[in-house]
């Protein structure tokens, strides 16, 4: 081995000091504000410093806990690692064999020769300061070893005393929920085959109070796409730990020899407030080599219009309104292809249906792009209907365990893209409707989660395999078709996760296009996404989700923070609704270059009736904030909001800003002429907003004038 021993990384406010001393794993001694730069001989004394007090009736040796926490060490936690070779080498400790670095990334190499097992780890920093991390584990002996679980951890101080994560449901996603970080396992698992409407799609540990602009935070994103875990672990040691890896069912991680598991990336972030922590992630996203680089085209969707009813004319006529209105891409949903006419037949069949498409898509498809318009497909290939060909040339293709089906959802059963010729039916489908057809857009559904998802062939379960395959077809898709463009939609939001990411260009943000719920979602869906990668729409008058009838300003203002689009039956609008959503679409359109690469911030309010957010500038020379009235206030003023992100010593003019179809109930003494106030007195003082009814939103504009 090198003789590298304490290393130190450090980008964009953070450190992380990195035990390589050995001989067992490293361990993080600090991951957190940045300490300086520290020399050699500081980091020696830095580690020393950190070093466990041995205690009574204790190890005589006590060690810090590891990336890979372990049992053989004295860490009486979860262990990172959990498997065995029939019933043997249930217990690892590793030794270090290789640590190289180049400039933020560290390799690292470990071996237990008696288990026969070999790890490799990667540490990294990014330059935005999320600390990104995951393991290779390789079976070296003569004989199968089965892994179990095999999860990377972070520790969090002592002084992180309060935890949040996010639970929800369909069309209710994204909901917080907080607890005390006590002693003992805090374990959010996940068996749905996806990343789930109700999965946590941060865990935080953080300072009691934590908010969006107060608090030392730290939080973890699990980067996978099939069954997962998340969890926060404080020992009776007082070494706390946050962390997360792939949730194996049985039999999932059996390795022959010289068989390897990989783990899917375990994403770290740290932040003084849930908006630096945040920011943190939008910032690496933005600077994948895979991001949109594009304007996001503004989108029509047709489900909620027509739903299953495709008729020609009908269509036509909405895209022609979706064209007046300002709109640049069209997508047509679901029921496009053989025997869908609901939703209980036809999954599975990807041909185009002769019976309502005489001459195939091209008549609409045609119309569509001379009208200036992209053209987008629904598909959903990772189910099968029962009632199609698909299911009955081949029952054997469906996800299950082999003896039995699993209980059906919304009437279908999963696809089981581990079985090859199943994957290259899809694929052959899919591309041949890619070549045939000018589609530029991929909305890609996934409305089930899996129950017994095994492989029937095999009699195994496949819930991972499936997660890869599916990994692999987008990967592939996007490789002949370069340019193409893929939507996560999952349920609405139940596939949102950094490795689905890496090959798709959006997710659907929730099958909730109701405005009062869609401001959570969204608040809380942009800590991890930053807004150009949420898809957000404004429905018909009444939600069909809620029932509820919400003004087109409160609607349009709502789902022009994201990647804008509309889900209403426009050709039926009245000419007045129409023009007003045009004024919305253009001043979206007009906004997009800011709010696709600004700083997303929110303001700490204490009381869910009145929610402030908004996005600045990467300069900090504009922003626009939304002042948003989701309830009836309890008091009759508000008192002043703060407006937060502006730099502190430059002198900005707020004002209105123009938007159709909104006015607020009472008007602030500012409100006509604007007011002038540096940065500092925003974010500390603030302004007074208008009055408004609840379900109502006013938008500020905020721009630098020195």
């Amino acid at each position: 081995m090198s003789n590298i021993k304490v290393l130190q990384l450090r980008s964009a406010g953070v450190s992380l000091v990195l035990d390589c001393s050995g001989p067992g794993l490293p361990s993080v001694l600090h991951w957190g504000a940045d300490l300086g730069e520290l020399t050699d001989a500081a980091l020696a004394d830095f580690r020393r410093g950190a070093g466990a007090v041995q205690v009574g009736n204790g190890l005589d040796e006590n060690q810090p806990v590891a990336l890979i926490p372990e049992y053989s060490s004295g860490w009486f936690g979860l262990p990172g690692l959990n498997g065995h070779r029939d019933g043997h080498d249930f217990s690892a400790k590793f030794e270090l064999t290789e640590v190289a670095r180049s400039g933020n990334t560290v390799q690292i190499t470990a071996a237990d020769p008696q288990a026969g097992l070999s790890l490799a780890l990667v540490v990294e920093l990014t330059d935005s300061g999320l600390v990104r991390t995951k393991a290779e584990l390789t079976n070296t002996g003569d004989s199968p070893y089965t892994v179990d679980s095999l999860a990377l951890a972070l520790p969090v101080p002592t002084e992180a005393t309060e935890l949040m994560d996010m639970t929800g449901r369909h069309i209710g996603e994204r909901h917080p929920q907080r607890s005390s970080f006590t002693q003992g396992l805090h374990v959010r698992d996940n068996r749905r085959g996806r990343t789930g409407a109700d999965a946590t799609l941060l865990l935080f540990a953080g300072t009691p109070g934590f908010d969006f602009g107060t608090g030392e935070i730290w939080a973890v994103h699990t980067a996978w796409s099939g069954n997962h875990r998340s969890y926060a672990e404080r020992g009776m040691s007082g070494f706390a730990v946050i962390g997360g890896g792939e949730l194996l069912l049985p039999g999932e991680g059996r390795l022959g020899t010289g068989g390897t598991y990989s783990t899917p990336w375990l994403y770290g972030s740290y932040g003084v407030g849930l908006d630096q922590l945040s920011t943190r992630f939008h910032e690496y996203l933005r600077a994948r080599p895979n991001h949109p680089k594009t304007d996001r085209p503004v989108v029509l969707n047709t489900w909620e219009a027509v739903y299953f009813d495709l008729d020609l004319d009908k269509l036509k006529a909405l895209a022609d309104a979706a064209a007046e209105v300002g709109a640049e891409r069209f997508v047509l949903d679901d029921g496009w292809f053989r025997g869908r006419r609901d939703d209980r037949a036809g999954l599975g069949d990807w041909y185009v249906d002769e019976g309502i498409w005489p001459k195939g898509l091209h008549p609409l498809v045609d119309h569509v792009t001379g009208l200036g318009l992209q053209f987008g497909l629904w598909v959903e290939p990772e189910m099968v209907n029962p009632d199609s060909d698909l299911a009955r040339e081949h029952p054997e293709w469906i996800l299950a365990t082999g003896n039995r089906l699993p209980p059906t959802a919304r009437h279908q059963q999963g696809l089981n893209l581990g079985i090859q010729e199943a994957y290259d039916y899809l694929l052959e489908r899919l591309d041949s409707i890619l070549n045939e057809y000018d589609i530029s857009y991929l909305k890609w559904d996934h409305n089930r989660d899996f129950v017994d998802g095994g492989n029937q062939l095999t009699g195994t379960a496949g819930i991972h395999e499936q997660t890869l395959a599916v990994y692999r077809l987008l990967d592939e898709l996007k490789r002949r078709h370069p340019g193409l463009e893929i939507e996560s939609c999952s349920s609405g939001g139940a596939r949102v996760d950094l490795a689905v990411l890496e090959r798709t260009d959006r997710v659907w943000g929730s099958d909730s296009n109701d405005a009062l719920e869609r401001q959570k979602i969204q608040r809380y869906t942009q800590l991890l996404l930053p807004p150009e990668l949420i898809g957000c729409h404004v429905g018909p008058p009444k939600a069909h989700t809620t029932g509820r009838t919400q003004s087109l300003a409160f609607r349009a203002s709502t789902a022009i923070f994201g990647h804008f689009g509309i889900e209403w039956d426009i050709s039926t609008a009245s000419p007045e609704e129409r023009a007003e959503l045009a004024g919305w679409v253009a001043l979206h359109k007009e906004l997009r270059p800011l709010l696709h690469t600004g700083r997303v911030v929110r303001a700490d309010r204490g009381s869910d009736d009145f929610l402030l957010h908004g996005v600045v500038a990467q300069d900090g020379s504009r922003a626009v904030y939304s002042a948003v009235q989701m309830a009836q206030s309890i008091t009759s003023d508000l008192g002043r909001v703060r407006l937060p992100g502006l730099t502190k010593d430059r002198v900005y003019r707020v004002r209105k800003l123009a938007t159709p179809g909104a006015a607020p109930r009472h008007s602030a003494p500012w409100w006509a002429d604007g007011v002038e106030m540096n940065g500092a007195a925003l974010a500390a003082a603030g302004v007074q907003v208008p009055a408004q009814w609840p379900e109502t939103a006013v938008l500020l504009e905020v721009i630098a004038i020195d």
